[in-house]
């Protein structure tokens, strides 16, 4: 990639999921997996069960609608232009009830990697719960 290369809108790796649509604006492996960029549409209904990360950051940017972030001491809604910052060791869980969009950066993760592995599983390997426990750890993803 050129230092000058611009991703367009609706350009990126795309992840259309149940819940949500992901474009890839910044891969990991572009940055040594120091830094990934992502472009969430949050569907209706969209929900993230409660996790946290022994390693990465994330920082959320809400580019429209409202984000329910569910902390263990506090619950923080976040609006269009509201930025928050969650540290590795730190529980949380996301809700946005009526959809919305908002922009993620996984400071030492490959987030993106994990979504791209995730659109290649088997109906069999997502319901199989100690695979995705292993899978998701493998991404520095913790489930409660």
């Amino acid at each position: 990639m050129k230092s000058q290369e611009v991703v367009r809108k609706n350009q990126g790796e795309n992840y259309n999921y149940a819940q949500d649509h992901c474009f890839v604006k910044l891969s990991s492996r572009q940055t040594n997996g120091e830094l990934c960029v992502v472009e969430d549409t949050l569907k209706p209904g969209f929900h993230l069960k409660r996790h946290h990360h022994k390693i990465m950051t994330e920082v959320f940017y809400m580019l429209t609608g409202e984000l329910e972030l569910v902390f263990d001491d506090e619950t923080i809604i976040l609006r269009e232009g509201d930025t928050i910052t969650v540290p590795p060791h730190v529980w949380h869980e996301a809700k946005c009830a009526d959809g919305g969009k908002m922009l993620t950066i996984f400071k030492n993760g490959t987030f993106d990697v994990f979504l791209e592995q995730l659109s290649t599983m088997s109906e069999e390997e997502f319901a199989n719960e100690e695979f995705m426990t292993a899978f998701s750890a493998k991404f520095d993803i913790y489930e409660a």
